[in-house]
């Protein structure tokens, strides 16, 4: 339902939201696909949890709306950020595990691994890695050829050793031997950035659209996601667990180095403020078909959860 006080991108947001979960809930059907064996209950109830429970499905947004500036926000797209979504939960999945970041909640429910067990929190984490690759792949992901290969390759790059998986491990480094200033915006890049700059690059590949648009709109994500990780660094001092549905303050008790604890809030908040507005110029070719990704650019920067 739509509240009289919502803005045009808080509707759009919900919207999204909603059509990427309904597509994850018909993925995640417990009926084998061709060429599987079978999805044992367990692991499909695990990966569920760990899916469909809430979440502002900010990156598959960021597909789509990436993918709308070039009229390509159709089918394709939404299998595209339906990918994406599974990748970036399995990660959280992972994440919230005793031995990563050891978290109970997640979105105001019980962690995967503290509502099943570890071993299957593993697994089904495990399992939406790979499953992100066969959305890609499949037929019904109706794109040319080229388009798929590109697409695999980038998510491929983005979520691995060179991406989100190697910041994830910079992360655990920091812990012991502190980063400076080039270190943690490397680890942040990695860790939460590039996942980000593929959501906004894979809709100018899903479009077809010229290197020069593909090239800007990753610009446009790496932009938004450094914003992104600061926004998160302040609200994990800032903000209370039940604002955030998870834990906070978790940071600065395990000695985490972050641009927050280096240079303060206030500087932060001004490095935000920035970022919009370089993120928005890198929008202004597109005219009036950006604005939603202009108001995703503002809202990362100054959300409260």
């Amino acid at each position: 339902m739509v509240k009289d006080d919502q803005t045009a991108f808080e509707i759009k947001l919900a919207e999204r939201a909603g059509a990427v979960e309904a597509l994850l809930r018909r993925i995640l059907d417990e009926r084998p696909l061709p060429g599987e064996i079978a999805r044992p209950q367990r692991l499909l109830a695990a990966m569920r949890h760990g899916v469909l429970n809430g979440g502002k499905r900010l990156r598959p947004f960021l597909v789509l709306e990436s993918a709308a500036l070039f009229s390509a926000d159709g089918e394709p797209a939404l299998r595209v950020a339906a990918a994406l979504e599974c990748i970036h939960c399995y990660s959280l999945i992972h994440d919230d595990l005793p031995a990563m970041d050891d978290d109970d909640l997640r979105r105001g429910q019980p962690t995967v691994h503290k509502a099943f067990d570890e071993a299957t929190a593993i697994l089904a984490g495990d399992a939406l890695l790979t499953l992100a690759f066969d959305i890609v792949a499949d037929a019904a992901t109706v794109l040319p050829a080229e388009r798929k290969l590109a697409l695999t390759l980038a998510l491929a790059r983005a979520a691995g050793a060179g991406g989100m998986v190697g910041g994830q491990m910079l992360d655990l480094e920091a812990e012991r031997d502190q980063p400076d200033e080039a270190g943690i915006i490397r680890l942040q890049a990695m860790k939460t950035g590039a996942l980000i700059r593929f959501a906004c690059e894979a809709g100018a590949i899903v479009a077809g659209a010229p290197e020069p648009d593909r090239e800007r709109l990753a610009e446009f994500g790496s932009a938004i996601g450094l914003a992104f990780q600061l926004a998160d660094d302040l609200l994990d001092l800032t903000a209370d667990a039940r604002q955030m549905g998870k834990a906070t303050g978790k940071d600065a008790a395990a000695g985490k180095a972050t641009l927050v604890a280096l240079h303060g809030a206030d500087w932060a908040r001004s490095q935000l403020q920035g970022l919009v507005e370089q993120a928005h110029g890198l929008l202004e070719p597109y005219g009036a078909s950006a604005v939603l990704l202009k108001e995703a650019a503002r809202f990362i920067a100054v959300r409260n959860s």
